[in-house]
């Protein structure tokens, strides 16, 4: 039985490698859990969707268990079988010690339930400030919020990003949980030259992310058109199906110093974050980009319209502007300031290494995880490791 297992539906596509599949910030990281903690001598497993993939595959280490396939079954019938019926089936065949679950949804309840039927410890992680928020604005179903709720309760551990999502969750639920600093797998010493300041054709500003309305996309093409003199690179998948990607990719097509790269390869985005000068971020909210950790391990600071416990605007890893409209200002600052953009940049290095490397990251999500398992003795050690 002892174990643990990591239940994300679209992380296939993110351990298997490639293009296939959703690899959002989310399945980046739990598929890079799991890798590192079966290096580490876990038994892992990881649960996703069938993606046509052989089932049971070991990947890296990791065991990767299929559930039925994201568009299987009868609509209005499906959300009990086969998706709940073969997660129930996942779990029971992982037969882990320890289930962990990345991003609030209902499959967060259905997980809790099994494992307090079952007997098996139970570690929830947020992703956001939204799902901190006793009014779950970004759940407009009253089903998944009712399984939500159960699942964050009946948890034996919350993990969350920031002492900001630490704090909501305890005034809006009652709950207590543990800020840890998210594992990221980003420029390693040997991949990480120093970089030098933004000047001449390096005037190169980065946007990371979804296509979608939270993202404001439309926000940085307006940065763009404003900054003709500066070139922009996005990377985003666009939505054939959704009007507001559409038209975006539409308007970007009008502005010369701004390319749509679409969906870029994970073994591509060194090549951006590589060449950036900066990051921007236009979010209306986020909980700990992923994206911010990957600038910083290439020491690119970043602008952004939000800022996680106001890390960026405390610690110097760049420039922190919620006005919008200011944004082109604070990128103008940076750029031309030869000095402080390299101060921002050495910290920006240095934070990452000190809180989000892999194994300065991770050493500490293990040790959570046996303590909850009740190997204190072992979780120390490990810490100490």
């Amino acid at each position: 039985m002892e174990g643990i297992s990591i239940i994300a539906h679209f992380a296939f596509g993110s351990i298997k490698g490639g293009h296939s599949g959703h690899a959002g910030g989310v399945e980046r990281q739990t598929s890079f859990m799991a890798r590192w903690l079966a290096a580490r001598g876990h038994r892992v497993s990881l649960l996703t969707w069938d993606e046509g993939q052989d089932d049971a595959v070991m990947i890296d280490g990791v065991r990767v268990i299929k559930m039925c396939r994201s568009d299987a079954g009868l609509r209005g019938l499906r959300f009990f079988h086969p998706r709940w019926s073969s997660l129930n089936t996942a779990l029971k065949r992982a037969d882990a010690s320890l289930y962990y679950h990345n991003c609030a949804e209902y499959i967060t309840g259905q997980v809790a339930l099994w494992c307090r039927r079952n007997h098996r410890k139970f570690v929830f992680s947020s992703a956001s400030d939204p799902e901190c928020d006793p009014a779950l604005p970004d759940m407009p179903k009253l089903r998944d919020r009712v399984f939500y709720r159960y699942g964050i309760r009946h948890a034996d551990r919350i993990i969350v990003q920031s002492n900001k999502q630490r704090r909501m969750l305890k005034q809006g639920f009652g709950l207590e949980s543990v800020v840890l600093p998210m594992p990221c797998a980003g420029a390693t010493a040997d991949e990480f030259p120093p970089p030098a300041p933004p000047r001449g054709d390096s005037r190169q500003v980065l946007w990371v992310g979804r296509i979608a309305e939270v993202k404001r996309l439309d926000v940085l093409l307006d940065v763009a058109a404003a900054m003709p003199d500066v070139t922009f690179d996005v990377a985003g998948k666009p939505d054939p199906d959704n009007e507001y990607s559409q038209a975006l990719f539409a308007r970007a097509r009008t502005l010369p110093n701004l390319t749509m790269h679409g969906s870029v390869a994970r073994d591509r985005m060194s090549e951006l974050y590589g060449r950036a000068a900066l990051l921007c971020c236009t979010s209306a909210f986020e909980g700990f980009p992923n994206t911010f950790l990957e600038a910083w391990s290439y020491g690119v600071p970043v602008v952004s319209t939000v800022d996680p416990d106001d890390l960026i605007a405390s610690r110097g890893l760049g420039i922190a502007i919620p006005d919008k409209n200011r944004l082109p200002d604070a990128i103008r600052v940076l750029l031309n300031s030869p000095g402080l953009w390299g101060e921002r940049s050495q910290n920006a290095r240095r934070y990452y290494v000190e809180n989000h490397a892999p194994d300065a990251a991770m050493r500490r999500f293990e040790a959570v995880f046996l303590q909850v398992m009740g190997h204190q003795g072992a979780a120390r050690e490990k810490v100490g490791a």
